[in-house]
């Protein structure tokens, strides 16, 4: 098992990076978010990885975070989505929408995928949504956006303002989303970014 690679970027193709290692180029699948955001030819990165054995071949698929590999690993366990499948998902929403999409039971988010229909949206929902907690969800999303927060506190604040958006009868996606766009600074505390997200849910 390739537990992750450490390589220097050598090439792009439609969906995945090859990397050097040592002398090796080698083909890393991964979604177009990651491919995007990786960095740039000659740049050195590192990506966990899974390894997909079938009988005519072995495929790597590539992750920015174990977070998003753990993703990955649960949507392939879901009977009828391949990593194929789940790679389709991956690029019509990312890890950290996919999380709340499963929590909130919004199986049009996870059917905006290509070759995903309803039925199999709503499986991967009935399948996943006692493997993830909203805690996680929070955490996982709160992790992405830490350069952007002033401080711990203000990553406790916001956290709270979504659980509480939560418990006011809002999806976590649509609470997520509310306390995204409120811009926060290091003074303001949980009540403040409640009152501020509440502006932008649109009734």
């Amino acid at each position: 098992m390739i537990g992750f690679v450490k390589g220097t970027i050598a090439d792009f193709e439609e969906d995945m990076v090859i990397l050097e290692v040592q002398g090796v180029g080698m083909n890393i699948r991964a979604t177009t978010q990651t491919l995007t955001n990786i960095g740039n030819l000659g740049d050195e990165v590192k990506l966990y990885t899974y390894l997909y054995v079938k009988e005519d071949a072995l495929v790597l698929y590539g992750f920015p975070s174990k977070e998003d590999m753990r993703i990955f690993k649960l949507l392939i366990t879901v009977n009828g989505i391949g990593p194929k499948g789940a790679l389709s998902i991956l690029n019509a929403i990312s890890p950290d929408e996919l999380r709340f999409a499963i929590l909130a039971g919004d199986s049009k988010a996870i059917a905006k995928a290509p070759g995903i229909g309803a039925k199999t949206a709503s499986r991967v929902i009935l399948d996943l949504k006692d493997k993830l907690s909203l805690e996680e969800a929070f955490e996982a999303k709160l992790s992405h956006n830490s350069g952007a927060l002033a401080s711990g506190i203000d990553n406790n604040a916001k956290a709270e303002a979504i659980e509480a958006l939560t418990a006011l009868g809002y999806s976590p996606s649509e609470s997520l989303k509310a306390v995204n766009s409120v811009e926060i600074d290091g003074n303001m505390d949980t009540e403040v970014i409640l009152k501020a997200a509440l502006k932008h849910i649109s009734f």
